[in-house]
């Protein structure tokens, strides 16, 4: 059992299985933490819970990985005419499978035009199919289940070591990873897979014919570079006297990864692979009803492009509305402001009406035909002095007056 394990770091954990036959190879990788193992049991799916559950690995989710040789993986030619690619693909798995194409589970992805091996073009399109016996899905899943995790992706294992590297646009690359016994061959155009293969590890001979007859079904004549990688890095006995061979360029954060993880190390390579990529994985072979929603490139661009078409509708709309808010808002504080003045004014205005209104009366107080105090003296002296009066009223046509006298009025 081989393991690599630093400080534990709360970060989301990245766990996967690597089916090899009648064992798993395990790796989970948290931040800093990364721990490689091996589950060699007769109940693998209870073994691995054990396992997680003593070293403290909260996992819900694996991503799984078989190996190549358990997975059907060509390029085919399809014809050129209308129709649905996915009809058209499984209409075309029955001549490349070994098993009828109802019992397989499948994958493709399309892949660039490349002329004939005597040059003359394509007139087709081109995918590259991942087909398995759904038996071999039905294994992993139960492996799942017992192990108490949720599956997200099952995929080649050897497809994603393209996560654990650089690679240079349009550079042709021939990847051989070593794995025990069996090489697994990886045809890469910058990071996109062409193809890929398995065949026994025996002599370099051997290595090189089964390179060479991989670039024949791929439409290479060549390659630019030769990665070796797995429990022991190809001899590599040269395709070809000027293509380099070396390493992989691994990234920064696989070299950390695959750091100590001691030999041999083909099988937790894998794992690591498997663990480390994220993202929508080419050639998922996960159940359609298990499989996570995932956005394409192409969806989350017309996704970006119908939010910013609403958000400028709704800019559009409350613009103006804004705007007016606005322009409202500064009258309300011009109003006011003013308000206090407008209410002194108004107070004036009415004070001035009430005295021009009491200017007013004065002229028609003294222009009447009988005036108030010379009415007054006279009728005191006309009036008795044993008389009193109870009521008295004038105006323009005369006098009214009431009372008592002791006697009758004795002046003429």
């Amino acid at each position: 059992m081989m393991q690599v394990s630093q400080r534990l770091q709360f970060s989301p954990l990245r766990l996967a299985i690597v089916m090899l036959g009648d064992r798993l190879s395990v790796a989970a990788i948290q931040r800093d933490r990364r721990e490689v193992f091996t589950i060699d049991a007769e109940n693998p799916g209870a073994a691995l819970r054990a396992e997680l559950d003593a070293r403290n690995l909260v996992a819900r989710k694996v991503a799984i990985g078989l190996v190549r040789s358990a997975v059907t993986v060509k390029p085919i030619e399809l014809p050129s005419i209308a129709g649905e690619t996915h009809e058209m693909v499984k209409f075309e798995l029955e001549r490349h499978l070994p098993i009828p194409a109802d019992d397989a589970a499948f994958d493709f992805v399309p892949l660039p035009s490349e002329p004939e091996p005597d040059g003359t073009p394509s007139e087709g399109r081109r995918v590259l199919i991942a087909a398995v016996d759904r038996r071999v899905i039905e294994v992993a899943l139960r492996v799942c289940e017992e192990a108490k995790l949720r599956p997200v992706s099952i995929t080649v294992a050897a497809h994603d070591l393209v996560s654990l590297v650089t690679t240079e646009r349009q550079q042709r690359v021939a990847w051989l990873h070593r794995t025990g016994d069996v090489i697994d061959l990886l045809l890469l155009q910058g990071a996109d897979l062409v193809w890929s293969r398995s065949f026994p590890a025996a002599d370099d001979e051997t290595l090189v014919n089964e390179t060479r007859r991989s670039f024949t079904g791929a439409r290479w004549r060549e390659c630019d570079a030769v990665w070796g990688s797995g429990d022991a890095a190809p001899a590599a006995a040269m395709l070809d006297p000027g293509v380099p061979v070396s390493d992989p360029p691994w990234t920064e954060a696989a070299q950390r990864n695959l750091a100590d993880l001691g030999d041999p190390r083909g099988a937790a390579e894998l794992a690591v692979a498997t663990a480390w990529r994220r993202g929508i994985r080419p050639l998922d072979l996960i159940p359609a009803a298990l499989k996570p929603r995932r956005f394409t490139r192409q969806e989350k661009l017309t996704g970006a492009a119908l939010a910013a078409t609403v958000v400028l509708a709704l800019i559009a709309l409350l613009l103006p509305g804004f705007r007016e808010g606005r322009r409202l808002a500064r009258l309300n504080a011009e109003i006011a402001r003013i308000d206090p003045q407008v209410k002194t004014v108004e107070r004036a205005a009415r004070e001035l009406e009430r005295k021009r209104q009491l200017i007013a009366t004065l002229p028609k107080a003294g222009s009447g035909a009988l005036q108030a105090l010379p009415m007054l003296r006279e009728l005191t002296e006309i009036i008795p002095g044993d008389a009193w009066i109870t009521y008295l009223g004038f105006d323009s046509t005369g006098v009214e007056l009431t009372g008592h006298a002791g006697a009758a009025s004795t002046g003429g």
